[in-house]
């Protein structure tokens, strides 16, 4: 046993040996030193954090003063005057404008309180765009789905499952930038009012709800 040991013994040895050095150097704080940068009179960069934040020896102090956020917020009523997409701007703009004309830079929100109505921004100029709307509407979410088991939430009429569909395809609210006292639309952009049902729901109409909400500053 003692034979074989000896040759190991000696092949391990200078592994032994290295490893001790090895570790010393790795371990040696002088290899992982950073050179410190200190700053010069001719502006050389120091790696003092403190120095980067400092001010020249003729600071220049700016001060901007904004006022306070204002939020105002209001109700109306629009009736939609038959299924389809109609342009609301001048309603909403109509309702609004007091309000509007005290902000200079801020942000509008419109949201519609129903499940069969929707709202959304679009080609304010063709009337043709509306219809195509609504036409490209009715073949994404068909009546006829209504009868053919797809759906099952049928008891209110052909027109009350396809309308949540496209409510929640078009959805329930925008959000419109203000920019001096304006909605800050594009030219040839407008505010839809999209009524999905023929009876507005139980036979009540078209008269949908919307809550604008406006906050900005002036």
């Amino acid at each position: 046993f003692v034979m074989y040991l000896r040759p190991a013994a000696v092949r391990l040895l200078p592994l032994l040996l290295f490893v001790p050095v090895a570790g010393a150097f790795l371990l040696s704080p002088s290899i992982y030193t950073v050179p410190l940068v200190e700053a010069s009179d001719s502006g050389a960069t120091s790696s003092n954090s403190a120095s980067c934040l400092s001010s020249s020896s003729n600071p220049t102090t700016e001060s901007t003063t904004m006022s306070a956020p204002q939020w105002f917020q209001k109700e109306i009523s629009i009736t939609a005057p038959s299924r389809g997409c109609h342009l609301i701007t001048t309603d909403i703009n109509k309702a609004i404008k007091d309000d509007l004309s005290k902000i200079k830079i801020g942000l509008a929100n419109l949201f519609i309180q129903h499940t069969s109505a929707s709202l959304t921004v679009n080609e304010n100029a063709d009337p043709d765009v509306r219809r195509d709307m609504e036409v490209a509407l009715n073949k994404i979410v068909p009546a006829e789905w209504n009868r053919d088991g797809t759906f099952r939430h049928t008891m209110e009429g052909d027109d009350d499952m396809p309308g949540h569909m496209k409510s929640s395809l078009m959805g329930a609210s925008l959000t419109i930038p203000i920019r001096n006292g304006r909605l800050a639309l594009g030219t040839w952009q407008g505010i839809y009012l999209n009524e999905h049902r023929d009876q507005g729901g139980w036979g009540g109409g078209h008269t949908r709800h919307i809550v604008i909400t406006l906050q900005g500053t002036s």
